[in-house]
C-alpha cells in the first residue's frame, strides 16, 4: 500500500512538515508496510519559505527590513541559487501576525518590507520571483512594495506621499523615473488564492480590510483610495488591473504587483505543487491524505487541500483531509475529490487544547483513516 501525505500548515499551530509527520506516524500504526511520500504544501500563504527550504533545498535568507507599522523586522526568503530563483512569503514582512491586536490599523500599514525583499532577491541576481500573498496587514494596493523599487507617489503638490492605506487617496502622480533596472529583467508570480477584485462590494476593502482592524469608516476611506490608485494606474501606467481576479489580494499587492512589477497570477496552491512534485508523488499510490485548521466552503476557492484532492482525483486516487475544524457545507469539495473530511478532534475541546494537542491529534486521526480504508472492501 502507497500512500501519499500532503497537509498544507494548521495555521498558529503546526507547520505543514510537522503535520506531515505526525500523519506519517499515525498511518504507520495501521499500516506499518505502508510506503509513505510526504509532500507538505501550501497554497501561497502561511508556510511557503518553510516548504521552500525544507522540500526544495532552498537557502534561507534573512534580511532586517521595514515591518508593517515601519518598525525594522528580521524577514527571511528562500533562494535557489541554480535557478536564480527566490520565494517570498509577504507576511514575514508585511504580516499581520507581526502586529499585536490593538496595533492593526490597514489604513497606516505598509508593504515597504516585502519590497526590500524584493530588491535583496534581485541583489543576489534573481531572474525569477515568486510571491505569497496570504496573511497580509496592509491595504496600500502595493505602494509600499513600489516604492522600496522606485516608484514615487506624489500628492498635487508634488510632495512624496507616505506609501500606506490612507495616502492612497492623495495620489495626484505616479513617478516612475527611478525604478530599479533590474525589474525588467525578471519574471513575477505572484501567487494567491482568492479572486477579488481591487475595488467594490468583494474588493481589498469591503472584504478584508476589516479582518485587519478597520472600522466602516476607515474602509470607506481605503475603498477610496483604491479607486483612485486604479485610475492613475490607468492614466500614468496604462494599466488596467482593477477587476483583474485577484488583484485585491494582499490589500491590493496582487493589483500592485501587476501594475507595477509585470508580474502574473496564479493562484498559489497549483503554482505550490508543480515546485513540490506532487504529480510524481501520486504516481502509484492508492490513497491521499491531506489537512488544514479548518476545512469548509472556502476551502473549494484555491485552498491547499482542494488542489490536493482534485489531482489526486485525476489520478484516480482517493483522497481524505482532516481538519482541526469542519464547516457545515463542503458539498463542494466532494465534487473536487475530497471524498471524506474528518475533524481532528474527538469531541468538545478549547482551541488552547487542540493546538497543544495537534500532532497527537493528527496521529490518532490518520490512524483511524487508514483503519477504516483497509476495512473496505478490497
Amino acid at each position: 500500500m502507497t500512500l501519499v501525505i500532503a497537509p498544507n500548515a494548521l495555521k498558529g499551530s503546526c507547520s505543514a512538515r510537522a503535520a506531515a509527520g505526525a500523519l506519517a506516524a499515525g498511518v504507520r500504526r495501521a499500516a506499518p508496510e505502508a510506503e509513505i511520500r510526504q509532500v507538505p504544501v501550501a497554497d501561497g500563504g502561511d508556510g511557503l519559505l518553510e516548504i521552500a527550504c525544507t522540500s526544495l533545498g532552498a537557502e534561507h535568507c534573512e534580511r532586517r527590513v521595514t515591518g508593517p507599522d515601519f518598525i525594522p523586522v528580521e524577514a527571511a526568503f528562500a533562494w535557489l541559487p541554480g535557478e536564480r530563483t527566490a520565494l517570498i512569503e509577504m507576511a514575514l514582512a508585511s504580516g499581520l501576525a507581526l502586529l499585536a491586536p490593538a496595533e492593526r490599523d490597514p489604513s497606516a500599514t505598509t508593504t515597504l518590507g516585502t519590497g526590500e525583499l524584493m530588491r535583496e532577491a534581485l541583489a543576489l541576481g534573481a531572474e525569477t520571483l515568486f510571491i505569497g500573498l496570504g496573511g497580509s496587514a496592509t491595504n496600500d494596493g502595493g505602494i509600499g512594495m513600489a516604492s522600496a523599487l522606485g516608484y514615487r507617489f506624489l500628492d498635487a503638490q508634488g510632495r512624496a506621499l507616505r506609501p500606506v492605506g490612507a495616502a492612497l487617496a492623495h495620489i495626484a502622480r505616479i513617478d516612475s523615473t527611478g525604478v530599479d533596472p533590474r525589474l525588467s529583467g525578471v519574471r513575477i508570480e505572484a501567487m494567491c488564492d482568492v479572486e477579488n477584485p481591487l475595488t467594490g462590494a468583494t474588493g481589498a476593502a469591503a472584504t478584508y480590510a476589516p479582518q485587519k482592524g478597520a472600522t466602516p469608516e476607515t474602509v470607506a476611506v481605503l475603498e477610496a483610495g483604491l479607486r483612485q490608485l486604479a485610475e492613475r494606474l490607468r492614466q500614468d501606467l496604462g494599466c488596467e488591473v482593477d477587476a483583474v481576479p485577484g488583484a485585491g489580494a494582499a490589500g491590493g499587492l496582487g493589483a500592485g504587483l501587476m501594475a507595477f512589477c509585470a508580474a502574473a497570477l496564479r493562484p498559489g496552491a497549483e503554482l505550490v505543487l508543480d515546485l513540490v512534485g506532487l504529480e510524481g508523488a501520486l504516481e502509484g499510490a492508492d490513497l491521499v491524505l491531506t489537512a488544514e485548521g479548518r476545512i469548509d466552503a472556502q476551502s473549494a476557492s484555491g485552498k491547499a487541500p482542494a488542489a490536493v484532492a482534485a489531482r489526486a482525483r485525476r489520478h484516480g486516487i482517493p483522497c481524505i483531509g482532516v481538519g482541526g475544524s469542519v464547516g457545515d457545507e463542503i458539498g463542494a469539495l466532494h465534487g473536487l475529490g475530497l471524498d471524506a473530511v474528518f475533524s481532528l478532534c474527538p469531541g468538545p475541546m478549547e482551541l488552547a487544547e487542540a493546538e497543544r494537542r495537534v500532532e497527537e491529534l493528527l496521529a490518532k486521526t490518520a490512524e483511524q483513516v487508514v483503519r477504516a480504508f483497509l476495512a473496505g472492501p478490497g
